[in-house]
């Protein structure tokens, strides 16, 4: 079989009803030459949960779809893994909990053409349950935005809805970080990293996808938690760097001292008067507490449970 120009990966773990939704929606895009693409599946459970969907998907389509079952526990493993497998010259990045509409390839594609990127990002559109508590604050949690007019940013996104350059990457097949495994952020690391040797980020405002977070995440215990975990990114950053970066980790710890007191006190007042933005700031609160405590105990888990 020839290699893929783009191959798209979707890691999964335990979802098989999310996970079909989105491989389907991969199998369903238009303006992108069939015979260019393959999806490539990484079923990141200790037994292979996920292959029974894979085995029926197959039957549908005249796609290839590669199945790679990591049973090692850990997002940058399945990151690794679904790299290892893959054939294309471009890579793409589906989150399982995503339904992408038919023209989202073709529209990363575009971009990366036109800006010659080395990785492209667009928007994440969360669906959020109409009954549940603190709607808007959670569908903006777990959605992504962005410039509405496309090019070159200076930044970078999560993996999820993107589209990489293998060539870029610092290992073209493993370049996830492992002792990120189960703290997320291996992404961000990565593209740190490449961000820090000149690689080219572009935003692709109408390659859009959809997120439909799971039950279990649609909760303030859950979000204030990863709000947390994501505010100890650029301090931990800073201090994984080679050599570390001490004085950044001093400048983000200070900066998260002043976020956490700052809008601690504002989300005490909101809740007091029940402002309908107060988880919002209870939220920028959490932040900054993780920008200050970003070290050994204070490091949460989210990811490499397998059994």
């Amino acid at each position: 079989m020839p290699a893929a120009r783009i191959s798209i990966i979707i890691p999964t773990q335990r979802r098989p009803a999310p996970l079909a939704l989105a491989a389907r929606s991969v199998l369903e895009q238009v303006g992108i030459e069939r015979a260019e693409i393959e999806m490539v599946v990484v079923d990141n459970d200790a037994i292979p949960s996920a292959l029974a969907v894979v085995e029926r998907l197959r039957a549908e389509t005249d796609v290839p779809i590669v199945y790679v079952h990591e049973a090692r526990p850990g997002v940058a493993n399945a990151r690794n893994a679904g790299l290892a497998a893959a054939s294309g010259e471009l890579i793409a990045f589906l989150d399982d909990d995503e339904e992408a509409p038919e023209g989202w390839l073709a529209a990363l594609l575009a971009i990366q053409v036109r800006h010659q990127a080395d990785a492209v990002f667009g928007p994440v559109r969360a669906r959020v349950p109409e009954t549940v508590p603190h709607r808007d604050y959670l569908a903006r949690f777990f959605s992504r935005f962005g410039p509405e007019s496309e090019g070159l940013m200076p930044g970078y996104f999560g993996c999820g809805n993107s589209l990489v350059r293998r060539a870029a990457l610092p290992d073209p097949v493993a370049p996830f970080a492992l002792e990120r495994n189960h703290i997320g952020g291996e992404d961000d690391l990565l593209f740190g990293h490449m961000q820090a040797v000149g690689a080219r980020f572009a935003w692709a405002p109408d390659a859009w996808v959809h997120e439909d977070p799971a039950p279990s995440r649609l909760t303030l215990k859950y979000t204030l938690l990863r709000a947390f975990a994501y505010g100890q990114g650029p301090t931990e950053h800073c201090a994984s760097s080679v050599p570390p970066d001490r004085l950044g980790v001093v400048k983000w710890m200070a900066i998260g001292v002043g976020q956490a007191i700052v809008f601690g006190a504002v989300a005490a007042v909101a809740w007091m008067t029940g402002a309908p933005d107060r988880a919002q700031k209870l939220d920028r609160a959490a932040r900054g507490l993780g920008k200050t405590l970003w070290f050994g105990p204070f490091k949460l888990s989210f990811y490499g449970q397998t059994t």
